[in-house]
């Protein structure tokens, strides 16, 4: 299976993540464990080595000690998820190739993947930030980027960012997650005007129609979630921001999640992920959950 390919976006199928054996790495497995027991399937844990593109330079004990320590902390993993749901289906795998390479190709078409935000390093480099990265660039089904850091207590918010109508789905998977866990959904909006010149973007005529325009817009957006969830509490921001990225960090601090629509750049140097995406998941507060558009 290799999820490169396009599907429609779901968060109801199993779940995949990823490990290197560290405690960062244990506590995304936490998280992972605990979605999938939402859901109600199975959890399957990957450890990457990179064996497969350094064996002109590893003896045939160095890649047996790799997969070793791979099994350990798989095992590990599993032991862990099996103290905290005995009942949840789980299995494991090594894998010889890269990170992106293993995850994507392990994923099925209703996989949700989750990563970590770092790792060790090495050979074993299977959360950093990079990698991550390039899961989430090349991946079309949701991938999950958990930040490292002590666990917060629960504040019962999904929160998702809108743009425009292309993040319908987004905004109603977003709803799902909220309605699942009996939370509330806000929605945020933040749009920037000119923001290159800063504060004399307030100096032009137009700002308050732009403000309403883009209201009605997020209200239309809202509208059918309203109908699909009547008993979701659902909110409503919009926000006139100097930057967008700084925005949707800030509000991560009070939310359990954010849920982004990702918008792939196909022509561009470097990754086709957007700035404020690459803002988010590196300063986030919360888990950045990462839904392909079509």
């Amino acid at each position: 299976m290799d999820s490169t390919r396009s599907s429609d976006a779901t968060m109801t199928g199993p779940v995949l993540v990823g490990t290197d054996g560290s405690d960062p790495a244990m506590r995304t497995v936490r998280w992972a464990a605990g979605e999938a027991v939402a859901r109600n399937r199975s959890l399957r844990i990957v450890y990457a080595t990179g064996t497969s593109h350094r064996r002109l330079y590893l003896s045939r004990g160095d890649i047996q000690q790799i997969d070793d320590f791979a099994e350990d902390a798989l095992e590990a993993a599993a032991a862990r998820v099996r103290q905290l749901a005995p009942a949840l289906p789980v299995t494991t795998a090594v894998c010889e190739n890269e990170t992106a390479e293993c995850l994507l190709h392990e994923a099925g078409p209703d996989t949700t993947i989750v990563v970590g935000s770092r790792g060790r390093g090495g050979f074993s480099s299977l959360l950093v930030g990079s990698d991550s990265l390039r899961v989430a660039a090349r991946s079309h089904v949701p991938v999950v980027v958990v930040p490292g850091g002590d666990d917060r207590e629960p504040t019962g918010v999904v929160l998702a960012a809108a743009r425009d109508e292309r993040d319908g789905e987004t905004l109603r998977i977003a709803a799902s997650l909220a309605a699942r866990e009996g939370g509330t959904l806000r929605v945020l909006s933040a749009w920037a005007f000119l923001e290159n010149v800063g504060s004399m973007a307030t100096m032009f005529d137009g700002m308050d129609r732009l403000a309403a325009d883009q209201a009605t817009a997020t209200a239309q957006l809202v509208a059918p979630l309203r109908r699909e969830f009547p008993d979701l509490s659902v909110t409503e921001h919009v926000l006139h921001a100097e930057s967008v990225s700084e925005t949707l960090v800030a509000a991560t601090a009070d939310a359990d999640m954010i849920v982004i629509g990702t918008r792939r750049r196909p022509h561009s140097i470097g990754s086709p992920l957007g700035h404020v995406t690459h803002s988010v998941l590196h300063h986030t507060h919360c888990p950045v959950v990462l839904v392909p558009h079509p």
